[in-house]
């Protein structure tokens, strides 16, 4: 019997030792097969997940935000013990002594499943479960995928240290509301930082990776305040919070963003803008903008904030002017449907979806609103964001809309979508009416920069990025027509001719292939014999010309390559009255050299690009061609109190005195040419206006010692701007409005002068040189080198024919002949091809003077 009880007993146990093996060895098997393909855990130790990247004002404020998926990076050591404690709570309560995965979990999942006969299926996956299943593997429920996980998951538990682990989880999960990682839930749901999360919110967050689509704040509160309670009774059984705070924190109520609770962070940044959407598309362009939307970069950009809005208000301005002078009234439109129109529920949804510009603020914000009925003498509108009971009314009468022609009736219908402002009294501030605003069709783009950094502080490139984001300032190539000609002149300047040679103004024919030009002046007038510096003053067109044929366009395109205007400038006389297309970036950069002496600058819109570890991986500062030294930060003998010199380590494009003469001429321009009406500032300014033919494109760019400015105007599809319609008429204003403010912040001060100038009073009608005691309006006192003034026969004295044409400068000759071209030296040390100057001749040629 007892032989038999044995045997009995040890069948028993050879079976269950068998088993036992056999069940080892499947296992083994099965980890084996699953393990050998699987992908590489090692990289997760260098895991850099997509992040946000930031632009910041000079200021340091947080001015926009570019990112793929909204996700904050946050190293674990900066996440708060809190935070951890509620999602360890609530994903894996056995997270700090697990080796990777959980086997009472995963059995308990497993005899829930064979209990309900597959229909409840519950995850039994551990934190480091889950991120193999985020990184590595794919996210399907199936068996080879969980044990690929739990393999995958010891790997890495032996790997990495479980702070590593729980800061990739953390950062990485998906928490609903385009939320990845707990600082961007964090600032999503409560517009908090995470340090400044009390218990019941951080376990709201560690409740949501269950199921984000479900548990939403305000659709699902009643679901989420529930799951929310339990993460916090697991906190509290765990021994993260005590029993007080349990007791407290699940009695609160679920305050969030969505649900009103919060302000939105969205509303802590200004609107996307032109400057902000340029500097994405330069990044994108020199990093990729994969690279740039998901590297988590921190862009300082140049943009001063105040000046940002005074150019965009300046602008602004002048578009709306002259588009209310036009007297036609157009609307957005936009039209909400009639049936929607009798719930106010109703139309508000369907005013919140019509996309119209919501970013201007012009005098004050412009409301979008909806027409619901149109009377005799008065409009009824529901406008977005104001109650219908507001004291200020829900009404703009008959007589707001005098600037434009026909009744309400002809212009109006129920449901058109439209803009209206405040109307406000200029003294006290006080409500007067709500007014009808259109945005403009004619468009334009305004920049401003630092003559001496190259930094631009403010850009505006068009009416309203919200109605147009295509950037005019950098992608309109347009025509800049007389605003070319400082680059004419400043070819001739280095060539020989000095402010006071003459050039005659009169008529001229051009052959050409589409048959012969006939260019004149704006004023239809001719001038005759006339200085350089009135030529620039008052925009002259043919002595324009004539500079370009003795010069020579090649000389005047390579000017104008040299200073960036373009790549690659045609070499066609209509050019040199800005006939070739470029564009405001260009042109502004370009008039820089001018204001700082005729170095070279490099315009940006960025300061400085660091990593998402803050190495700086760009400066502007740093980069080629921007350096600046310190000649003496070393000298141990510098004087206290003294600090060191800093040069600009940059290349030299132009000489300065001729940068100077061309200052002074442009200087004239404002004070007695074609700008003289407009332009008007309290410190030293000089510029240039341009007009194209038919007043397509008007522009006007302008400096003072410290910033540069431009800006154009003109309809998208070129077309005339009317009669009248002139640079420094409708830019001129522009430029003046913001400079009032600049000049306010950043000062200005007299030009430099160059040791080499040599400064004699000239009458700046004929050229003459008159004497040191002159004065009067026609007297200006002149730079020259001191060869031009041993050479130069001032006023034309001494030349026979019938003009006094003045060729007496040091390199072209009043005695060679006539049609002869020569090589010079330029005052860059260069050589220049120098044609025939304009004489009797060629002026008699065409029959026409």
């Amino acid at each position: 019997m007892t032989r038999f009880i044995l045997s009995f007993f040890g069948a028993i146990f050879s079976v269950i030792t068998m088993g036992t093996i056999m069940v080892a060895l499947s296992v083994g098997a099965i980890f084996w097969m699953y393990g050998r393909d699987l992908p590489s855990h090692e990289h997760l130790a260098q895991y850099t997940p997509p992040t946000i990247s930031r632009i910041y004002s000079t200021e340091g404020q947080v001015i926009d935000e570019f990112a793929q998926e909204r996700r904050l990076f946050t190293p674990a050591g900066e996440i708060p013990d809190l935070v951890k404690h509620a999602f360890v709570s609530a994903e894996d309560k056995n997270f700090y002594s697990h080796q990777g995965y959980d086997l009472r979990g995963i059995v308990a999942a497993g005899v829930q499943a064979v209990q309900s006969r597959g229909r409840d299926v519950r995850g039994a996956s551990t934190i480091t479960q889950q991120v193999m299943k985020n990184f590595l593997l794919s996210g399907d429920r199936r068996i080879d995928r969980k044990i690929k996980e739990i393999i995958l998951a010891a790997r890495v538990e032996s790997a990495l240290s479980k702070e590593k682990i729980l800061e990739l989880y953390l950062n990485e999960i998906f928490l609903g509301q385009n939320a990845y990682g707990v600082t961007a839930a964090a600032q999503v749901y409560f517009n908090k930082t995470l340090s400044e999360l009390a218990p019941h919110e951080a376990a709201f967050l560690a409740s949501l990776p269950k199921a984000p689509s479900q548990f939403h704040p305000v659709r699902k509160k009643e679901r989420v305040t529930g799951r929310r309670n339990f993460v916090l009774k697991e906190m509290y059984e765990n021994g993260y919070i005590s029993w007080d705070t349990y007791q407290s924190e699940r009695l609160l109520p679920l305050k969030s963003v969505q649900n009103g609770d919060y302000e939105p962070y969205a509303r802590s940044l200004p609107p996307r803008d032109y400057f902000t959407d340029e500097i994405r598309r330069q990044l994108s362009r020199d990093f990729g903008e994969e690279q740039f939307f998901s590297g988590g970069y921190s862009v300082r950009a140049t943009l001063d904030p105040d000046m940002q809005v005074e150019a965009a208000h300046a602008l602004q301005r002048s578009l709306e002017q002259y588009d209310r002078g036009l007297g036609q009234w157009r609307g957005t439109g936009k039209k909400i449907e009639a049936e929607q129109l009798g719930s106010e529920e109703a139309w508000r949804e369907a005013l919140s979806n019509t996309r119209v510009a919501r970013d201007v603020d012009l005098v004050s914000q412009w409301h979008p609103a909806v027409v619901l009925d149109v009377r005799e003498n008065e409009l009824v509108i529901g406008i977005e964001g104001i109650d219908l009971n507001d004291p200020r009314g829900n009404r703009v009468p008959r007589k707001d809309t005098n600037w434009f022609k026909g009744n309400l009736f002809e212009n109006f219908e129920r449901g058109d979508v439209i803009h209206v402002r405040e109307m406000k009294d200029d003294n006290g501030g006080a409500f007067i009416r709500w007014t009808l605003r259109q945005v403009p069709r004619v468009q334009g783009g305004f920049m401003a920069m630092d003559v001496n950094t190259g930094r631009v502080i403010a850009m505006q490139g068009g009416f309203s990025y919200q109605n147009s984001v295509f950037n005019r300032a950098t992608q309109a190539q347009r025509q800049p027509g007389s605003s070319f000609k400082p680059f004419v002149f400043a070819a001739a300047l280095d060539s020989g001719y000095t402010p006071a040679t003459i050039v005659v103004d009169a008529p001229i024919e051009i052959n050409t292939p589409h048959g012969v030009w006939r260019p004149k002046n704006a004023s239809n007038k001719f001038y005759g014999p006339t200085p350089l510096r009135t030529g620039i003053e008052q925009s002259r067109n043919l002595m324009t010309i004539r500079l370009a044929q003795e010069v020579g366009m090649d000389v005047v395109a390579s000017y104008a390559e040299k200073f960036g205007m373009y790549d690659n400038m045609g070499r066609v006389l209509a050019n040199a009255l800005g006939a070739d297309e470029t564009t405001l970036y260009k042109v502004v950069a370009a008039y820089a050299m001018f204001a700082n002496g005729g170095e070279r600058v490099q315009p940006t819109l960025i300061d400085r690009v660091q990593d998402r570890y803050g190495t700086t991986i760009f400066s502007h500062d740093a980069a080629e061609g921007n350096k600046r030294v310190c000649v003496n930060c070393d000298d141990p003998n510098l004087t206290s109190g003294r600090s060191p010199r800093i040069i600009n380590d940059r290349e030299r494009v132009m000489d300065p005195v001729t940068a100077y003469q061309l200052t002074s001429m442009m200087q004239g321009v404002v004070q007695r040419g074609t700008a003289r009406k407009t332009v008007n500032l309290s410190v030293p300014t000089a510029g240039k206006t341009g007009t194209t033919n038919d007043a397509k494109d008007v522009w006007f760019v302008g400096f003072t010692s410290n910033i540069v400015a431009g800006c154009y105007i003109g309809y998208d599809t070129p077309r005339s701007l009317g009669r009248g319609a002139s640079g420094g008429g409708m830019c001129g204003p522009v430029f003046t409005r913001f400079m009032q403010k600049a000049t306010k912040k950043y000062g200005g001060g007299k030009f430099k002068v160059p040791e080499e100038c040599e400064f004699v009073k000239i009458d700046r009608f004929s050229g003459a040189r008159v004497g040191e005691g002159a004065s009067g309006d026609n007297v200006v006192s002149e730079c020259f080198r001191e060869f031009d003034i041993e050479t130069i026969v001032f006023g034309g004295a001494g030349l026979t024919g019938s003009f006094a044409v003045s060729g007496s400068f040091d390199l072209i000759r009043p005695n060679e002949a006539a049609g002869q071209a020569r090589e010079v030296t330029t005052s860059t040390g260069k050589k220049a091809i120098v044609g025939p100057k304009a004489g009797f001749g060629t002026l008699s040629s065409g029959g026409l003077f």
